[in-house]
């Protein structure tokens, strides 16, 4: 289960004092249970929706996905909408974990290493914390439910607070433009992955195209300053 640390809790000063996980597309490979959900949902109202139409609400909040979808035929209210969706991929993670390359390595390493890691999700809480629990390794768990969701900086410097760490010495992964917007307005350093979406390069952003182009040493290079381009000694 996740770990919140009491008010009075404060993490040792370390490089990263934490990294703060995005999940879906990210960490595991749920975006094509996710447009499955779409397309079922919307055909089974007599429309049609595509891989690509699925792939420009990569990154988007729930309620906006949902109301995406009512626009184009879905005649449910939206958390009803919601609930089919989470619930679908929900099922899938249950049956397995899709991980992305790389990723169950990269969680245990730095595990292993004793630095703290927080899950920040649009995704709502019922498929967030099954996912963390089978995880195991996350000390908190930031919702799309419980929070102003991304682009907005809310979901990243809640995650911070709770874990009693300056966002500033944190290090946030995304794939989505939408939740590299969030992290970098945050104050995270800040690495985009590039999964589903091409990432444009920007002030500040580190672009890996895999995770398993992480490791601990490049995150304390991140953590110190690394950016596109400039390596730091």
């Amino acid at each position: 289960m996740p770990r919140t640390p009491s008010a009075s809790s404060v993490a040792p000063a370390r490089v990263p004092a934490a990294v703060l996980w995005d999940m879906d597309g990210t960490l595991i490979d749920t975006e094509p249970m996710w447009i499955g959900a779409e397309i079922e949902l919307v055909s089974r109202f007599g429309g049609t929706w595509t891989h690509e139409d699925g792939l420009g609400l990569v990154g988007n909040p729930m309620l906006v996905s949902a109301r995406t979808l009512q626009d184009r035929g879905v005649d449910l209210p939206v958390d009803e909408i919601v609930d089919f969706l989470n619930e679908s991929v929900a099922a899938g993670v249950a049956r397995q974990v899709p991980w992305q390359p790389g990723a169950r390595e990269l969680l245990d390493e730095i595990a292993a290493a004793g630095i703290r890691m927080a899950l920040v999700t649009s995704s709502f809480r019922m498929l967030a914390e099954p996912f963390a629990r089978a995880a195991g390794c996350f000390d908190v768990v930031v919702s799309g439910d419980e929070v102003v969701n991304k682009p907005d900086p809310e979901p990243y410097l809640t995650a911070a607070r709770l874990l009693g760490v300056a966002i500033e010495d944190c290090v946030a992964v995304e794939d989505s433009r939408a939740g590299i917007t969030s992290a970098l307005a945050s104050g995270a350093r800040t690495v985009g992955v590039e999964v589903f979406q091409a990432i444009e390069p920007r002030p500040g952003l580190v672009r890996v195209r895999s995770l398993t182009e992480l490791s601990i040493e490049r995150l304390e290079r991140i953590a110190a300053g690394e950016r596109d381009g400039v390596e730091v000694a």
